[in-house]
């Protein structure tokens, strides 16, 4: 049963920085797109960030310059290392994995941000930013 845990969240002011982690299990872990995605209340779900197994790497126009994924094979984990904080950033923020392989995100990229191209998700963790 693939299972993803998210963890990182919590309260930070403007400007701050959080790294959100998401761990891995009951899949191969190498095999998959792991991307991230955040709801605010009232809104839907959007696209953050992907990151293929081939390490190629996706983001939100809202968020380029200021976040940034990576993966460790070795822990089964990917990162959102997110800097600048603003506060249009409050959310949960979930991981998600995709079967797809990296030559479809290739050609599709709007295919990294669409929820419909994840296959197993995480419960979310919650990100606040407040002075």
């Amino acid at each position: 049963q693939a299972q993803l845990v998210e963890s990182g969240g919590g309260l930070v002011q403007p400007g701050g920085s959080l790294r959100l982690s998401c761990t891995a299990s009951g899949f191969t872990f190498d095999a998959y797109a792991i991307g991230w995605f955040r709801q605010a209340p009232g809104k839907e779900r959007e696209g953050v960030s992907c990151i293929t197994n081939d390490a190629s790497t996706y983001y939100a126009d809202s968020v380029k310059g200021r976040f940034t994924i990576s993966r460790d094979s070795a822990k089964n984990t990917v990162y959102l290392q997110m800097n600048s904080l603003k506060p249009e950033d409050t959310a949960v923020y979930y991981c998600a994995c995709s079967a797809e392989g990296p030559s479809t995100f290739r050609r599709l990229t709007l295919a990294t941000m669409i929820p419909t191209s994840y296959d197993y998700w995480g419960q979310g963790t919650q990100v606040t930013v407040s002075s």
